[in-house]
């Protein structure tokens, strides 16, 4: 039960989330709101992992930071600024593609073995989905600002699988939930800096910010990056790497529905096959390409 009920947290509230955030910025300035939730989170969690572990040296401070630098602020912060114009449900689409990125730079970049046939044959397809999503009326079809959003979500994917590769040989804390509380205290910061290079510090009005976007800001805390990073942390431990990682395209799913049930999102005929060649690449690369988002505790949460 305990097993059935950590899956249901990661597959539910990690697929809200992007859904969530498109709630937040609805008043909250993209990056400022990212920072919050990160720097809280980080803060929460460094606060109960610390005790429990070892002093973090100056080195893992550093890797901690070009780890949290890579998947926050480049990663999550790409998600966000790119959710003013790009539909939640779409914006996992792409975000699903991590999969795909992670194998590609394994190989070139971290000695990983070339990959098999049909580990091509899942990046190729998944890239062609991508292609074809970004040429939907939802995305390149629809605006200007559209179609940079989904070049910025592709680039907050990358900037996600490299954090990942990277953090593989990364001096890091041995406890993961110092590690990423750290990561999340450096992303914080780091996302508070591009808040401030994107003048947001003028939009920043209390009067202006309406309940339901402070709610949904709430709930990227507390569920997103506690609740349901704690689940996946504790399945690592109980389950398979493989069973795991299927969050990779069940989170889609559920955030294209939500999208669909509580944003009225829509999918033209061009997005839903899209949606179809993109899980069935992922699902592809998964099965047949091991684990390559085990490395990094936080991979998961990118939303």
């Amino acid at each position: 039960m305990r097993v059935a009920i950590a899956f249901a947290a990661i597959y539910l509230i990690w697929g809200s989330t992007y859904l969530a955030i498109r709630f937040a910025i609805e008043t909250l300035p993209p990056f400022s709101m990212a920072a919050v939730r990160f720097t809280v989170a980080g803060g929460i969690l460094y606060a109960i992992a610390r005790p429990r572990a070892d002093r973090p040296t100056k080195l893992n401070w550093i890797s901690a930071g070009v780890v949290g630098t890579l998947l926050l602020a480049g990663g999550n912060g790409g998600v966000v600024w790119a959710e003013q114009w790009v539909p939640s449900g779409l914006t996992a689409l792409i975000v699903a593609t991590v999969p795909l990125w992670m194998v590609l730079f394994d190989w070139l970049f971290a000695g990983g073995g070339r990959p098999s046939r049909t580990l091509m044959a899942g990046l190729l397809l998944g890239l062609s989905g991508v292609g074809l999503l970004m040429s939907s009326t939802e995305l390149g079809a629809q605006s200007r600002e559209g179609l940079l959003g989904g070049f910025a979500v592709l680039g907050a994917s990358i900037s996600w699988a490299a954090g990942s590769i990277y953090a593989r040989k990364a001096a890091l804390p041995r406890s993961p939930f110092l590690a990423t509380a750290m990561q999340m205290i450096v992303g914080g910061f780091v996302l508070s800096l591009m808040a401030a290079i994107a003048g947001e510090g003028g939009e920043l009005h209390l009067s202006a910010f309406s309940m339901k976007s402070m709610l949904a800001l709430v709930y990227l805390i507390v569920f997103g990056a506690l609740i349901a990073f704690t689940a996946y942390i504790w399945l690592l431990g109980v389950s398979t790497p493989a069973r795991v990682s299927t969050y990779a395209y069940i989170n889609p799913a559920v955030a294209v529905l939500l999208g669909w049930l509580l944003a009225s999102e829509r999918l033209d005929a061009r997005a839903a096959v899209a949606v179809l060649i993109i899980l069935s690449a992922v699902a592809l690369v998964s099965v047949r390409g091991g684990d390559p988002r085990r490395p990094s505790v936080l991979s998961g949460d990118t939303r």
